[in-house]
């Protein structure tokens, strides 16, 4: 394909020969591909005009414009009349660069007036307005929205708040996105400026009464008035931005989701005063939780104004006629909108939406056309460039979507369509290090690019796929190299790949070609894409191999064959037009409105239910009303889709259920949660959180325009030949075929390339595809997976590409199980806090994958099951035996985490174990919550098991596990949450289970052999990767020796770090690295002694902290297992207090030491300063309840970052629980949660700054804070200045303040006011002057 015009590609007119195949019996003429090349460029405008004669004696308003305006391309589709056949029609593709200034200002208008030349047979000049009296309708999908998000090029914004959370967005859950990157990177807020206001509600609990002035809220809740707005003390401050030139404002209170005047008022006086946007969030999305709702508003605030602008921009270029031509825009939610609704927040999947519905639509029509009873779920599979996205359509119950999602770091809390994102795309970088494949998460992006694209790039996917001959460059356009006019690169990219093999190849002995090598890669790359397929499959409860893979954009068909082949698919659908899929779904679109209320109801209280039916018919009335405003629809035209937002009582999992055909909602819920957990929560009161309509109007759709059919037993004829080089089968000789060629009814035989325009199909050797009557191709592909037990295979040496592989599936398999237990838990510590962390281990107890969770939890799993396995032996343990453990001596950390083991049977022996750890609500300590500051022994901590069989083959022992919580042996009160013990307990048994499941797939899918191998492999592999990065980091230090203060001896460098807790004690450490053979000793004789408080730390606790530092150091993905330990040793004297004795308090020991061993280790290798050093633990509660949470701090700043701000540290990563959530569940007003300005340590780099939080309470309840770094402060490193301490401060109700000190539980009374400050990092370096 030639580029023409400015940047134009890929233009298609089909109105002559094309046409022609819609006739049937009729034959296309087989175009070379020169000819094709030439028919598609722009054609002159005689032939235009030509063309066009009869075409202009058409009746008006019969052009159609579906376009994707995309970051890098614009794809356009357009239905144009046929010439000569009156009422036919024919279609237009065109393909531009979405920025060309030099030739147009907007590519999708320039697509619109390209086709429009072709229509009215006459030039349409660029400077002229686009002539629309033959436009029917245009929809259009943009990421404009989505690149300047990603960018942070939106609009300049403020954030108006309620007083004491203007840093709410800011610390948003307090996690950080990769919890071993010591270089936090959060990303930035959108708005430029806060305004905190004044005002203040609270929704009542269930029978309270409020205490000064309240109102029923929208939800039916009662809401308190705390305090009343004063809407004119804004004026001042709102006329300060504008006239700082700030005209967009997104407005977030407190529990306006229920009552809204506040924000009504304040939005009513920013339109009167001249802000050209306001978003309401209580407008935008009315549903609970703060943070998601106040990010939604914000990016509604950020992203209309640009959206707006983009719009106009577009529009401006035609004549009057515009106001009578339907001009839609494409959602998130897989819905059409008219332009003058269309806004940010909503826009945000409005490209990938658009291939959604074009997948979902043209892949079940064609299903229906071969008989299928519109029953068979299928699978989108876009590959892209930079990344692949899935997505799930089932015939039966629609679009999938989701109510929450997260992009560019900002959480969007409305409908969208379900779609998952990996990082591999054709410019993933391929990289080996450490003896293993990599592909991704970099990307080579477009400039430089891969290396074939002339640009000095790196080797990517794409020069895979063209080294293995499934690129073919002389179907490509001639746009690369400096000046653009080159083809794609060949030798470059084969004489990259063969680099990378001779150094593969002297790293591992083996003796690959660069054709395996890129094969390797590839395999790799396809094992990542199916990973997120797994994810919206299995993991709901459904099987993988009933459904259909679409496969479409510019790289997705290259792939199908080989996807659908390793997940048990048997058919992949590829569609005529998978290039512009996107731009084609716009036109299969449905127009929508959607309205949705916040809800506070029981589904069985009558009342309630009531309340919910009254609010789903204002609702439709609402949605009903906004589609036939504009005269384009009538009432009848219009139908609901309604659904309700429903969760068990005490559980967060919500599920936004459809209307189901026999109206009984709770029982479709109750199906669908089996369905995905395995399990029902009986018992438990249905709650509804939500009430949404989604108005839905049909559109005529596109014409699915036939193909030309072949006659009986006629095959298609190659355009040429190439070579293509297969798994397993080397170099093929492959027909290459233009899909222009190609007729109804053909089969083509893989192997085989397809070329169809700007996209490339692979049919693999022994698949087969068939061309559809409308000319799309679906394949089929058999199930050949090789029976590897049948023939007993040497695994013993490693494959470095199965490594890859088999480390993705582990550490998948460990994922989902956190995904099930998250989702069936029941505390808002696993559920909302993800204090939690599953693991997967050898028969052994050698940890195999442990999804990175909470770091603390790191390692110290293995140590669990060892003592296990010991205590228990092989003969102990039968099928469906499952095990639960909390005792420090048995593995454990503190108590409260109580860990679930199963043992995984096969034939008869064990072959792996799982594991899960979660932290419970309440395991019987002194005080609510398990965490008392003051214990001296454990029995003060409460119930400490060893070892029990929760389930005895089979056989639940409900019986005996309550006595073990409620009658502790160690004398304990008991625990006060015995109902979520035990439902926490059972989502960990099924998060195990689903554990064993994935295994047992897996090993039917490999064989035994092959996995068990690879358990050892990939755990020598991660041995490989620490001895590497010990070897770097020795030299390193032996460089810096009098910098750093150490002492070399030839290949081995010792340095000592010391640091203390506040009592005194000290955490002393001696690490000896060997240069020359990467290993570790990691040496804490002469820390002090175990003490008589509750900071003693088990051994598993310090292994957590050395394997997390480790990992850290590192910096590259590698399994967290066993091997990772292998290069290091851990020397801790017995009887100090990181090993201290059996009856040992050590609840602080888990939260306060493992930050101090942390920033010791770090400390020693001088890699960033200390952060706060502490998880500022708070508890409250009495007999009936117990609420935890820990707070964030500051990071320490290393060598070229500064700390981040407000963030969790180190062995920590647990989610804070929302202010909302936590005011509707407890007693508390949260009074002030922000950044804790200027405690971050100075210097070269700055220390983050710790947070401000501030608690209200209402009731008498037991407080416990357990906090560190209140008497010694974080420290600096290399000369940067120590972070501030923290302070913990009790405000009575009397004015009296007390300073609770760093570990302390105290009655409070109601109106008692507790203040935690929490510390700063420490600075790196000598600040320049």
């Amino acid at each position: 394909m030639s580029r023409v015009d400015g940047g134009a590609r890929a233009s298609r007119v089909d109105g002559g020969a094309r046409a022609a195949r819609a006739r049937p019996g009729a034959r296309a003429r087989a175009r070379t591909p020169a000819a094709t090349a030439t028919s598609r460029a722009r054609p002159d405008a005689r032939a235009r005009r030509a063309r066009a004669r009869d075409v202009s004696r058409c009746a008006a308003r019969d052009v159609k414009f579906c376009i994707d305006r995309g970051g890098t391309f614009t794809d356009v589709y357009a239905e144009i009349p046929r010439e000569g056949d009156a009422g036919e029609v024919a279609f237009v593709t065109l393909k531009l660069l979405s920025e060309d200034p030099a030739n147009y200002a907007s590519a999708p208008r320039e697509g619109i007036r390209r086709v429009l030349e072709t229509v009215h047979g006459r030039e349409i000049k660029r400077d002229e307005k686009v002539p629309t009296e033959r436009i029917e309708w245009i929809r259009m999908g943009t990421t404009v929205g989505t690149n300047a998000l990603l960018e942070r090029k939106g609009a300049a914004t403020a954030l108006v708040t309620t007083r004491g959370f203007g840093d709410l967005l800011a610390i948003g859950n307090q996690a950080r996105p990769d919890i071993f990157d010591l270089a936090i990177e959060r990303p930035g807020a959108l708005y430029e400026r806060v305004v905190e206001v004044d005002e203040r509600v609270r929704v009542l609990g269930e029978g309270e009464r409020a205490r000064g002035a309240s109102v029923v809220g929208s939800t039916g809740e009662t809401v308190e008035i705390l305090k009343p707005l004063d809407v004119e003390s804004l004026r001042p401050r709102l006329r300060a931005l504008l006239d700082d030139g700030i005209t967009s404002i997104s407005v977030v209170l407190l529990h306006s989701y229920t009552f809204d005047e506040h924000e009504r008022a304040i939005g009513a006086l920013a339109r009167e005063m001249g802000f050209q946007h306001v978003a309401l969030s209580s407008a935008l999305v009315p549903m609970v939780r703060a943070v998601p709702r106040g990010h939604t508003g914000s990016v509604d605030a950020y992203l209309t104004p640009c959206i707006r602008t983009y719009i106009d921009s577009f529009l401006d270029g035609f004549d009057e006629g515009l106001r009578d031509v339907k001009v839609s825009f494409m959602q998130s939610d897989g819905g059409l909108t008219p332009a003058d609704n269309f806004s940010g927040y909503q826009a945000i999947l409005s490209g990938p939406a658009g291939g959604v519905v074009g997948f979902a639509l043209t892949t079940s029509a064609a299903l229906r056309d071969d008989g299928d009873d519109g029953r068979t779920p299928i699978i989108g599979f876009d590959m892209g460039g930079t990344s692949t996205d899935v997505s799930r359509y089932d015939p039966r119950g629609g679009y999938e979507q989701v109510t929450e999602t997260t992009t560019a770091g900002v959480t969007v809390q409305a409908p969208q369509l379900d779609i998952t994102t990996v990082a591999a795309g054709g410019g993933s970088a391929l990289t080996f290090r450490s003896g293993t494949f990599y592909v991704g998460p970099e990307s080579v992006g477009s400039q430089p690019g891969p290396v074939c694209y002339r640009k000095g790039g790196a080797l990517a996917v794409t020069d895979a796929n063209l080294v293995l001959g499934r690129i073919l460059p002389e179907y490509f356009p001639k746009i690369f190299g400096p000046n653009e006019d080159e083809a794609l690169d060949y030798e470059s990219s084969y004489k990259a790949f063969e680099e990378v093999t001779a150094r593969i190849n002297a790293e591992t002995g083996e003796s690959l070609s660069a054709e395996e090598v890129a094969m390797g890669f590839l395999r790799v790359a396809n094992e990542a894409m199916c990973r997120p397929i797994r994810e919206i499959t299995e993991s709901k409860g459904y099987e993988i191999s009933s459904h259909v893979l679409a496969a479409f954009g510019g790289a997705g068909p290259q792939h199908a064959c080989a996807i659908a082949r390793d997940l048990g698919m048997s058919t992949v659908f590829v569609h005529r037009f998978c290039g512009i899929l996107s731009a084609y779904g716009m036109g299969l679109a449905d127009v929508v409105a959607e309205s949705q209320a916040a809800c506070a109801a029981k589904y069985e209280d009558a009342q309630g239910l009531k309340r919910a039916m009254d609010d789903m018919i204002a609702l439709k009335e609402k949605v009903i009303s906004q589609l036939i405003s504009d005269g384009q629809f009538e009432a009848s035209a219009v139908r609901c889709e309604c659904f309700l937002n429903l969760r068990y009582d005490g559980s967060d999992t919500a599920m936004m259920v459809p209307e189901p055909d026999d109206g009984d909602y709770a029982k479709a819920f109750r199906e669908r949660f089996v369905r995905e957990y395995g399990f029902d929560l009986k018992g438990r009161a249905l709650l509804i959180d939500d009430v949404r309509v989604r108005g839905v109007a049909n559109n005529s759709l596109l014409t699915r325009l036939p193909i030309a059919c072949c006659k009986p037993g006629e095959k298609p004829i190659a355009n040429t030949k190439t070579r293509v080089y297969f798994e397993n089968l080397g170099w093929c000789e492959t027909p290459v075929f233009q899909f222009e060629s190609l007729l109804g009814g053909m089969s083509i035989e893989g192997p085989a390339i397809i070329m169809n325009g700007t996209s490339t199909c692979v049919i693999e050797p022994i698949c087969v595809g068939h061309v559809t009557t409308y000319g799309d191709l679906k394949i089929t592909v058999p199930n050949v997976k090789e029976q590897n037990e049948t023939v007993e295979a040497d695994y013993s040496r490693a494959d470095a590409i199965l490594i890859s592989i088999f480390s993705n599936r582990f550490m998948g398999i460990a994922e989902r199980m956190g995904r099930t237990l998250q989702r069936t838990s029941v505390s808002t510590n696993i559920k909302e806090r993800l204090d939690f962390s599953c693991a997967i281990f050898g028969p052994d107890g050698g940890l195999v994958a442990n999804a990175p969770h909470v770091p603390v939890h790191l390692g110290a799993m293995s140590s669990t099951v060892s003592w296990q396995l010991e205590h228990w032996g092989f003969d102990g343990l039968h099928e469906g035996d499952v095990l639960v453990t909390n005792h420090p001596r048995a593995g454990g950390s503190h108590l409260p985490d109580i860990t679930v083991v199963t043992p995984v049977f096969r034939d008869g022996r064990i072959v792996f174990f799982v594991a899960s750890r979660g932290h419970h609500a309440d395991v019987g300590g002194a005080t609510p919550g398990s965490m008392p500051p003051f214990s001296k022994t454990i029995a003060d901590e409460g119930a400490a098991i060893k070892t029990f069989k929760l389930v005895d083959r089979g056989v639940y022992q409900e019986e005996g596990i309550i006595k073990l919580l409620t009658k502790p042996d160690t004398g304990s009160r008991g625990t006060r949450k015995l109902a979520d013990n035990l439902s926490d307990l059972s989502a960990q048994v099924a998060a195990n289970q689903r554990g064993i499941s994935l295994l047992n797939e897996l090993i039917d899918e490999c064989g035994l052999g092959q996995v068990q191998a690879y358990m050892n492999h990939v755990q020598d592999n991660a041995e490989l990767a620490v001895r590497d990065m010990l070897k770097t980091a020795a030299q390193n230090v032996i460089d810096n020796a009098t910098r750093l203060g150490a002492q070399v001896n030839g290949d081995k460098v010792t340095l000592r770090a010391l640091d203390k807790m506040d009592d005194g004690s000290e955490v002393c450490l001696t690490l000896t690295l060997d240069a020359a053979h990467g290993t570790a000793d990691f040496d804490f004789s002469g820390t002090s002694p175990e003490v008589s408080g509750n900071w003693n730390a088990p051994p598993a606790v310090t292994n957590a902290a050395v394997i997390y530092s480790i990992r850290c150091l590192v910096k590259q993905e590698i399994p967290l297992n066993q091997g990772c330990l292998k290069p290091v040793t851990i020397s801790v004297p017995n009887g100090c207090f990181l090993s201290p004795s059996e009856d040992a308090a050590v609840v602080g020991g888990n939260v306060l030491t493992s930050q101090r061993v942390t920033d010791v280790c770090l400390a020693a290798f001088g890699a960033c300063a200390n952060a706060q050093g502490c998880m500022n633990n708070l508890t409250f509660g009495d007999d009936n309840f117990g609420y935890y949470e820990t707070i964030g701090g500051g990071a320490g700043a290393g060598p070229d970052f500064n700390g981040a701000s407000a963030v969790q540290c180190h062995m920590t990563n647990t989610r804070i629980t929302d202010p909302e959530i936590l005011e509707r569940r407890y007693p508390v007003i949260l009074r002030e949660f922000s950044i804790r300005q200027g405690s971050g340590g100075d210097g070269n780099t700055k220390g983050g700054d710790g947070i401000v939080r501030e608690l209200e309470f209402l009731k008498d309840v037991t407080v416990s804070v357990l906090s560190e770094r209140r008497i010694f402060a974080p420290k600096g490193l290399a000369g940067g200045n120590d972070g501030a301490r923290g302070v913990n401060s009790l405000r009575r109700v009397n004015g009296e303040v007390v300073d609770l000190g760093g570990k302390n539980s105290v009655q409070v009374s109601a109106g008692d006011v507790l203040r935690i400050e929490t510390p700063g990092g420490g600075g790196y370096g000598t600040k320049m002057s």
